[in-house]
């Protein structure tokens, strides 16, 4: 017998077009398998996510602006009507997340959603609020400044040194066809310069953060679920082992590994925003204290969440299910050394760093994001799809050859080092 109400259905929600999104994949097989009818919108009938036999249906994905909230608003209520019944609502992205939140009011008739305090969302999303959650709860983050003109984007690149982090401050909201990344490397005032001149397109403000050294072990990660208040339901704690692309990219293999300081410091950041539902949150340490600081915070699934599966099938989707159904979550039990491979990122990602990929991968129980046994239809959609991409657009574009080693530059403090400011807040300096 299944431990979730399996009366009441779910579905997922994306407004990031992604064909290779394997978190969705992910979340329609662990609810699936589970027995909850699973809905999604999904970008063709022939895609992976479509094609899994544990997606009861498949919605057509909307043409729509993830900032319209009246669009999503209605799309989400013709997408109930046709369900015919309460569902979980899940979201996938940050863009879904944070339309969620802004509507939760009008849809708690049509969905089963969190209660979130206001803001709370987008605190946990936006870049900038993170910068000052972290000064609040005393945990550490890498010093970030925020220019006001070019001259300042020359003053904080003097004073933070490179390469070092343009990101943007809310990442939701760049339009899909801009070019721009959420978060690059720079390697020169010209290029910081350069992308301090595209804020207008990228519709919000630019931080430049100074980057940590990496290198091995020195990339975690935190999933978790959490009840109204904050209250830890089921979390926890992994290790990005590779990469793809090499040291700058997504996790390609990372596995579960205990880490009390994450963990608590994640824990904080969840109590304080009284955060109800599921978060994660990236984490990188500092080789030169040892501080693990918080870079990134996201208020929904990471695309790795299967990683952090109990042996009952438990996981951060299923939790949040039982919580929003009224069920008990059972005590979680930890699975140290499982690890979880992500294919199309994970093969050039083992093939680029051979030696570490056969240490990590040796002797593990793996969770692979594509391939299941039980469920073969969506790795072979993604397989000849990840494929005609890169006849498409090129090899070289898609596997990118790893950027070389380059130590930080020693730059002379510029006289305009202070002039940076805070976002949202008049005249401020650095933080």
């Amino acid at each position: 017998m299944s431990p979730l109400d399996t009366g009441v259905p779910a579905l997922l929600l994306r407004l990031d077009r992604n064909p290779f999104h394997h978190g969705s994949l992910g979340a329609v097989r662990s609810l699936g398998r589970a027995g909850v009818a699973v809905h999604a919108f999904t970008e063709s009938p022939g895609g992976p996510l479509a094609r899994s036999r544990f997606l009861h249906r498949a919605h057509p994905f909307p043409a729509i602006a993830a900032t319209d909230t009246a669009a999503v608003e209605q799309l989400l209520l013709r997408t109930a009507d046709r369900i015919g019944r309460p569902a979980v609502l899940l979201p996938m992205d940050d863009a879904g997340a944070l339309a969620v939140a802004a509507l939760a009011d009008r849809l708690r008739d049509a969905y089963l959603l969190p209660r979130l305090p206001t803001g709370a969302a987008e605190q946990a999303a936006d870049k900038a609020a993170l910068v000052r959650l972290c000064r609040e709860l005393g945990l550490a983050h890498p010093r970030t400044l925020v220019p006001d003109s070019p001259d300042e984007v020359t003053a904080a690149v003097h004073e933070l040194g490179l390469p070092l982090i343009g990101k943007w401050s809310r990442p939701w909201l760049l339009p899909k066809d801009s070019g721009l990344r959420s978060a690059v490397v720079l390697t020169s005032a010209d290029q910081a310069r350069r992308l301090f001149g595209a804020s207008a397109r990228a519709g919000s403000r630019l931080l430049l953060q100074r980057r940590l050294p990496g290198g091995r072990d020195a990339d975690w990660f935190f999933h978790g679920c959490f009840g109204a208040g904050g209250t830890a339901l089921f979390t926890g704690t992994g290790r990005k082992e590779l990469a793809w692309p090499v040291r700058a990219g997504a996790t390609a293999v990372g596995s579960w590994r205990e880490n009390p300081e994450v963990a608590e410091a994640a824990r904080r950041l969840a109590a304080r925003l009284g955060y109800h539902g599921i978060l994660d949150l990236d984490f990188r340490r500092d080789a030169r204290t040892g501080a693990y600081h918080l870079l990134d915070v996201n208020p929904r699934p990471g695309a790795q969440f299967r990683l952090f599966t109990d042996p009952s099938g438990l996981d951060v989707v299923r939790a949040l299910h039982l919580d929003l159904t009224g069920r008990p979550v059972p005590a979680a039990r930890p699975v140290p050394g499982r690890t979880f491979v992500a294919e199309h990122y994970g093969v050039p990602a083992v093939l680029s760093a051979p030696s570490r990929g056969a240490a990590v991968l040796r002797g593990r129980r793996l969770e692979t994001a594509w391939f299941a046994a039980d469920d073969p239809a969506p790795f072979a959609a993604m397989a000849g799809g990840w494929t005609a991409r890169a006849a498409r657009k090129g090899w070289g574009r898609l596997f990118p050859a790893p950027a070389p080693r380059r130590a930080p530059q020693a730059l002379t403090p510029s006289p305009q080092r202070n002039r940076a400011r805070e976002s949202g807040e008049p005249r401020c300096t650095t933080w």
